[in-house]
């Protein structure tokens, strides 16, 4: 009885925020006026240089903008391939101690910068001309300190198909994001570093990623400052102007998802918790395929159209969480032992 409450809490949850959730359109768009600073952190990204800077050097109805990418001591040709754009190109420094990389890459970048807005840009996202002003647009209408709209997540191979979906749908699904808005909680903020932008201002106040130096999670962490600090944003619907594959290999899901859920649940009591919840959600209500499992599937089919991917998968939804059963324990495992590496770099 338990799973059909939770199960249709979740659907309710999912109505309300597909209804109500935050989206930044390309119709929204307007002149910005500001200056902005578009920070790319890159390392070993050959593959992506090109059209991720071909993309962002594109972006239009930015009156004042800076594009600065940071080499991250790569070991391939990315150094080469950002120097045939016109870009602020930043060498890498050695790693303090105490500091994880791409935390030392954002704060780097954001010391050599000096513009209004911060617009914080991983490598393997791909921006639409009116992904910058419209996310700003939308940002100040809601008089936001931040946004961190949503890129569409693409799939190529079968494990990524089963796992990516899950990103959006877990807390569309768990957080009932117009609510959060006007009552602030730390424990239920959102955000994605994917595609993320700050007031200088506010990152400046609250230290920036030197407060956040060894967190996994910078982007929860670093929105999480935020919202501490009396500040105002949230996560926006970005599906529409912004798109990014994470992985392309099995490994490199596996790799990327167990270097961070370890700590995603908040450490062994919370991740305790989050695999009791997922087989009581997502394995025992597909045992008897009763109205549990319905409930499931239509929010997974929902957020699915939502976020513009194949609500088709919402029908492999329990082997999807029984597969990120695995990760997760598969992390805490490999966190335990201290195997986690990201990118050529032991997490500590």
């Amino acid at each position: 009885m338990l799973e059909f409450w939770i199960c249709a809490l979740a659907l309710i949850i999912t109505v309300a925020n597909v209804i109500n959730m935050r989206v930044v359109r390309l119709n929204g768009a307007a002149s910005v006026y500001e200056s902005v600073d578009i920070l790319i952190p890159m390392r070993n990204e050959e593959a992506n240089v090109e059209a991720c800077l071909k993309a962002v050097l594109n972006s239009e109805l930015l009156e004042s903008s800076k594009v600065y990418v940071l080499d991250d001591a790569s070991e391939d040709q990315t150094s080469d391939l950002i120097s045939s754009f016109k870009v602020h190109k930043l060498q890498g420094s050695a790693l303090p101690a105490g500091w994880l990389g791409k935390n030392w890459a954002c704060y780097n970048l954001a010391k050599s910068s000096n513009g209004d807005y911060l617009v914080f840009l991983d490598a393997d996202v791909r921006l639409h001309p009116y992904a910058i002003s419209s996310a700003l647009t939308k940002m100040n209408a809601l008089n936001w300190d931040y946004i961190s709209p949503y890129p569409k997540q693409l799939a190529g191979t079968f494990i990524e198909k089963l796992i990516q979906p899950l990103l959006q749908w877990s807390w569309l699904a768990s957080v009932p994001l117009r609510i959060v808005e006007k009552y602030p909680n730390r424990s239920m903020t959102i955000a994605n570093g994917q595609f993320l932008i700050i007031k200088r201002s506010a990152y400046e106040q609250i230290g920036g990623h030197s407060a956040i130096a060894n967190e996994v999670l910078d982007d929860l962490e670093i929105a999480r400052l935020l919202i501490a600090s009396g500040f105002k944003g949230g996560v926006a619907d970005g599906s529409s102007v912004a798109s990014c594959r994470m992985y392309k290999t099995s490994e490199e899901l596996i790799n990327g998802y167990t270097k961070s859920l370890w700590k995603a649940f908040g450490g062994t009591t919370g991740t305790i918790a989050a695999l009791i919840l997922l087989v009581m959600t997502g394995v025992i209500p597909y045992l008897g395929f009763g109205a549990p499992a319905l409930f499931i599937f239509l929010s997974r089919v929902l957020a699915a159209i939502k976020t513009k991917s194949n609500p088709g998968y919402a029908l492999l939804h329990p082997i999807a969480i029984l597969v990120l059963l695995y990760l997760i324990v598969l992390s805490s495992v490999r966190k335990s032992r201290g195997t986690l590496q990201w990118r050529g770099r032991v997490i500590s």
